[in-house]
């Protein structure tokens, strides 16, 4: 134990974080331990679901503040390489949630999918602690090692949980509540604090240990914590209510298939995650098939629901630009913190829990701000609302750029710059998740609901893969990262990104008339389409009544 005297900022972050943490655990429990149905005005399942998810985020988000670090630290990659690794695994573990939402609406129900993948998640952060070869400093020699074998069945293990569990837990949350029940939307927030303290809290403690002690403490720590969430989830299905069951009667056999399909999906996912290029070629092939396959339904529609598609394909279009250049965070910003920002001594990780932190405190002041807008008649439409959302992710490198000043690696970035490029995209993010998620439940036809929604994530994950190669240019021809190029495609990508929010503000009239808003009808459906992923980190201010 170091003695408190010696304590740097990291020490202090880490250990304000511990109090939070015990502070958020000490809430729950005197949650746990009312009688009534109800608790603050919500059913009891709804803390049952946010605590689970809590600890969901703390494990996820933790092993992805180390991830970027761990493969260029440890494993050895070279920047370029890792970035790139890096940007297959995010786009993989937003394709996952597709096939596990599928599986439980059509068969194994919400709450069996989340307990299986969160025993899959477990084993993934679990053997995510495992090294192998320790003091090698050849990148051959240590990428040689079978160790890394259990590293890629660790990240193939937590794709593939990530997606049994992250879309069918929030859908069991809109479950205990009616479409008509006002409390809807203050339960989603609820919910959504618990993902983002969560994030916040496991980037940092989960973080900490893995810089400052070892690689598997902090990998440790998030197994953990998602064993944690699993035990809570578990212990909690009587304040469920029976909500999360399967739609119809399933078989035992019928139910251990479902499984096996979920493990044969690690083995495809272990080799995917290994060549980043096929992924590619994949994400290519499959979103021109869904491109032609909603085209061949929009033409089948009357005019205005076919103009809908036309205009929640414009939306979707935006995805990639926009997560491209925002998933720098864990990849080529987090790399260029580590080597050229001058950070007092504080871990390199722990400057992701910035983005949790200013979607806990932001989120509410934009729900309250498009409400104030709206009941004035001048809130933005949602392409205008990406508009903004594009310009203020480019504004943030813009900005970077100029603080960063020098493209001499000697002369260090002011960590003020870190925390400004955060908060514009913080802000952008607000302005295009959850108004495209609200977007995509409103516009699209009945029929289409699941597959527009699947489309939107999908191509999230594509912005996730362009994100990777992004990150992967920074690292030159040698492979390293170079200072002064990196900062010269900051730059680049942020007037470029600029650019197209100029335009797609100057086509947000067209798109607006296109949604065809003031002739939506309310559908009599229990499940939203989409609802599956609302309480998302980006997913705060949620209000699906107002476009």
């Amino acid at each position: 134990m170091k003695d408190i005297g010696l304590w740097t900022e990291g020490d202090w972050i880490a250990a304000l974080a511990a109090v939070a943490l015990f502070a958020v655990l000490a809430i729950g429990g005197l949650i746990a331990t009312r009688k009534s149905e109800e608790v603050l005005g919500h059913p009891r399942g709804l803390y049952v679901l946010f605590y689970a998810e809590m600890w969901e985020r703390f494990s996820y988000y933790g092993m992805r503040a180390l991830l970027i670090l761990y493969l260029t630290k440890f494993w050895l990659f070279a920047d370029g390489k890792a970035n790139l690794i890096y940007g297959a695994y995010t786009a993989l573990a937003y394709i996952t949630p597709v096939l596990g939402g599928y599986i439980a609406d059509r068969w194994l129900g919400q709450r069996k999918a989340v307990l299986f993948g969160g025993i899959v998640l477990a084993f993934g952060h679990l053997f995510m602690a495992y090294e192998g070869m320790q003091g090698v400093t050849d990148p051959a020699t240590k990428q040689a090692d079978f160790a890394i074998n259990v590293f890629w069945l660790a990240l193939s293990l937590i794709i593939v949980g990530s997606g049994f569990l992250k879309a069918n837990i929030s859908v069991i949350v809109g479950q205990l509540y009616s479409l008509t029940d006002t409390r809807r939307d203050p339960a989603y927030t609820i919910f959504y604090m618990g993902v983002n303290v969560g994030a916040a809290l496991g980037t940092i403690l989960v973080g900490y240990l893995g810089e400052t002690i070892g690689w598997s403490w902090g990998f440790g720590l998030a197994g953990i914590g998602m064993v944690g969430g699993l035990i809570i989830f578990a212990l909690g299905k009587p304040a469920l209510r029976g909500e999360g069951e399967p739609p119809a009667p399933l078989l035992r056999r019928k139910e251990f298939s479902l499984y096996a399909t979920g493990v044969a999906a690690v083995g495809v996912i272990w080799f995917l995650i290994q060549y980043q290029d096929v992924i590619q070629t994949l994400l290519i092939v499959t979103g021109l098939a869904m491109l032609g396959y909603t085209l061949y339904e929009a033409f089948k529609l009357p005019k205005e629901p076919r103009e809908r598609i036309f205009a929640m394909l414009f939306l979707i279009a935006l995805n990639p630009v926009f997560w491209g250049l925002f998933e720098q965070a864990g990849g080529s910003l987090s790399l260029y913190t580590d080597k050229f920002v001058d950070r007092g001594g504080v871990p390199t990780s722990l400057f992701q829990s910035i983005n949790a932190i200013f979607i806990i405190i932001l989120a509410p002041i934009f729900a309250v701000l498009w409400q104030w807008l709206g009941r004035r008649g001048w809130e933005p439409s949602t392409p205008a609302k990406f508009a903004y959302a594009l310009f203020q992710v480019g504004l943030g490198f813009l900005v970077f750029v100029w603080g960063a000043g020098s493209g001499d690696p000697a002369v260090m970035t002011s960590v003020v710059f870190v925390f400004l490029i955060y908060l514009l995209h913080t802000m952008g993010e607000l302005c295009l998740s959850p108004v495209g998620v609200s977007a995509m439940t409103r516009l699209a036809p009945l029929h289409l609901g699941s597959f527009v929604m699947g489309a939107w994530f999908y191509m999230t994950a594509v912005g996730n893969f362009v994100a990777g190669k992004i990150g992967e240019a920074t690292g030159g021809e040698g492979g390293e990262m170079d200072k002064a190029l990196t900062l010269a495609i900051y730059s680049k990508i942020g007037w470029y990104t600029i650019g197209i929010g100029v335009v797609v503000l100057a086509l947000s009239p067209v798109v607006r008339r296109w949604m065809h808003v003031d002739t939506l009808q309310d559908r009599k459906k229990h499940d939203l389409a989409g609802e599956a992923e609302l309480a998302e980190p980006a997913a705060a201010g949620m209000h699906p009544g107002r476009e």
